[in-house]
């Protein structure tokens, strides 16, 4: 059996696991990064490459950063804040939607949502909103506000990765020229339309979430603390063309400055480490490199270009790209969709002359769309409505 062949039966091996998840995507990412070097696709050195690609040094050290905001209480503390200034149920809505927005956009979107799940159900029990009302503009803020920034979802990341692979990036904010209108839409949508058709079922409370979790004993220079090293860290990879530091060495440095500066403690910055990510990302940049070294990928374009025809408008391919991500994301997770479609599509894009930067943003906007059924976020599954 030739390499391609193998390569697409890894491929669709991948597909059908990712949308099932009968094993962990992690597991999964593996699976198919050491059966390419058990077949001889690849070599060891390459299908473990992305391991210690400078994105998934990213992840790791934002993830620190992101839990030290998490850990010490600011993000709470933030959220009550925000969200105490409105007077109405839909002024609420609106408040919860902007800050979830905003602080998914720097943080782990997951992450934000199951921090600020609890402090929402808190503040439904204590004003007397149904928290079904609330919860539901929550997680969608969540995915939303993941498109504001390249470090917003694991997915802005995976294709950060294959573009540096030909020689291009993205900037620092240029996801939000997509992702701004987006939240914006959504906001507003909530305020009006949606605020009707929001669900509102009596649930009884079963204890699920911590809404009374006590941060009185964390002292207040660690939660500030963490807040200037979030900032610090946040405007150094926004300037990194000025500095001439890597996003991944700012990144870096803020999390060895919050585990130095005692405000995280070195176990809870490994337990902040979301594993499944960074065996999701690693693992299938293999199947990517695979995708490229076979030919298989070209084979793919080969077959979906012939499928739009003679002289395929660019336009039209990234709208099918967008398309096809957005309805395969809410069947299987957000991430697993962006990692599968950013190899492939990024050898539709060379290979009928598209800008791959364009279509490569296609598919990481489309498959964050992830609102039609609770599978495609991790946020989502865990709310309780």
């Amino acid at each position: 059996m030739n390499p391609s062949t193998i390569t697409l039966l890894f491929l669709l091996f991948a597909v059908v696991m990712f949308v099932f998840e009968k094993i962990p995507l992690g597991v999964t990412s593996m699976i198919v990064c050491t059966g390419l070097v058990v077949t001889g696709v690849l070599d060891v050195k390459t299908a473990f490459s992305g391991f210690i690609d400078s994105n998934v040094i990213l992840f790791v050290a934002m993830f620190i950063v992101g839990g030290a905001l998490f850990e010490t209480g600011m993000a709470n503390k933030i959220g009550g804040i925000v969200t105490k200034f409105a007077k109405t149920e839909r002024m609420l809505i609106i408040a919860i939607m902007l800050i979830v927005g905003l602080m998914s956009g720097v943080l782990s979107n997951t992450g934000t949502a199951a921090v600020l799940i609890p402090v929402v159900i808190g503040i439904a029990a204590k004003s007397g909103y149904r928290r079904s009302r609330l919860l539901m503009p929550l997680v969608f803020a969540a995915a939303m506000g993941g498109n504001l920034s390249l470090i917003g979802a694991p997915g802005n990341l995976i294709a950060q990765s294959a573009l540096q692979e030909i020689g291009l990036s993205f900037g620092f904010f240029e996801y939000a020229i997509v992702g701004l209108p987006i939240l914006a839409c959504g906001i507003l949508f909530y305020a009006t339309i949606g605020y009707r058709l929001l669900p509102s079922h009596e649930v009884k409370d079963d204890g699920a979430f911590d809404t009374g979790k006590n941060f009185d004993n964390i002292p207040a220079w660690k939660q500030w603390l963490s807040l200037i090293i979030l900032v610090f860290t946040l405007l150094a990879m926004i300037f990194e063309d000025k500095i001439g530091i890597k996003l991944s060495i700012s990144g870096c440095i803020g999390a060895l400055a919050l585990i130095l500066t005692g405000v995280i403690s070195e176990k809870d910055a490994l337990k902040s480490i979301d594993l499944k990510t960074i065996f999701l990302f690693g693992g299938t940049l293999s199947l990517a490199s695979a995708l490229s070294a076979t030919g298989a990928g070209e084979m793919i374009a080969g077959k979906v270009i012939g499928a739009l025809g003679e002289n395929p408008s660019p336009m039209v391919l990234t709208f099918v790209v967008f398309i096809l991500c957005a309805l395969l994301t809410n069947f299987m997770s957000n991430t697993a969709t962006t990692a599968l479609m950013v190899p492939i599509c990024l050898s539709i894009a060379q290979g009928m002359g598209a800008d791959p930067r364009a279509v490569l943003m296609a598919c990481v906007i489309g498959g964050s769309c992830a609102y039609a059924t609770p599978i495609g976020m991790p946020g989502c599954r865990c709310r309780r409505i």
